[in-house]
């Protein structure tokens, strides 16, 4: 029979960079109780992403951040949305080019990450913020 399972989460960011967030994913696995399905996370923002990256060595994911910095500078002179200061598009457009959700799949009660994948809330904002996320999961 198949079941779902209903679980959110506010995590308080600090600005730029990645928090990994695996284990709060891992804990509502635990809660719900299933062997077997998938689960979908999903962010409520726009200016943040979720991404799946390497968990081993953070010297990977400050390259991908240093990327995305350089391919959507802040100062780039064209913007016309900086209502709330000059990070303000860039973080909408690096949310565009990355995710706003995951789906992991996960069998017997495990997720089904590699080796060396984690999941991680990537804030794009220079100040702190309360991001909401919620994570629903489908399983028996």
């Amino acid at each position: 029979m198949i079941s779902v399972y209903k679980k959110d989460w506010e995590i308080k960011t600090s600005g730029k960079g990645t928090t990994e967030i695996t284990q709060l994913v891992e804990e509502g696995l635990r809660e719900a109780n299933f062997a077997d399905g998938l689960a979908t996370i999903f962010l409520k923002h726009t200016s943040c992403s979720l991404i799946l990256m390497e968990n081993a060595d953070p010297s990977a994911r400050v390259d991908l951040e240093r990327f995305l910095d350089d391919l959507v500078p802040e100062t780039y002179p064209n913007f016309t949305h900086t209502y709330e200061g000059p990070d303000d598009m860039p973080s909408h457009i690096k949310m565009a080019l990355t995710r706003s959700s995951e789906n992991i799949p996960f069998a017997e009660g495990r997720l089904q990450l590699g080796t060396w994948q984690g999941l991680f809330l990537w804030e794009h904002r220079a100040s702190s913020h309360l991001r909401k996320l919620t994570s629903t999961y489908i399983g028996n």
